[in-house]
């Protein structure tokens, strides 16, 4: 029996805001697939996305809430497991 991974996405506009988040994104989901359009950015992946609160911190050089995602994000797909570290976007079974 094979399992069908069913893909998550999440959209973001893009600008200098979101750029080191979806550096963070490509960095912690090799997986995922980076799509630029004019005014947004989608990333999709298959089965799971995480965004991590010390990647981003990582890449801007300074703290960061992850809350500050909700300013820039356009649309997801998928259901949201939050805490104050991560971001996880998956199907739950």
């Amino acid at each position: 029996m094979s399992t069908i991974q069913s893909t998550v996405f999440m959209a973001l506009q893009t600008n200098d805001d979101t750029r080191p988040i979806i550096e963070a994104l490509q960095r912690d989901n090799p997986h995922a697939v980076v799509n630029r359009l004019p005014a947004m950015v989608k990333i999709d992946a298959p089965g799971r996305l995480v965004l991590k609160r010390s990647t981003v911190e990582e890449i801007l050089g300074q703290a960061w809430d992850l809350q500050e995602i909700n300013l820039n994000l356009i649309s997801l797909s998928g259901n949201v497991e939050e805490t104050e570290d991560e971001m996880i976007l998956q199907w739950n079974r």
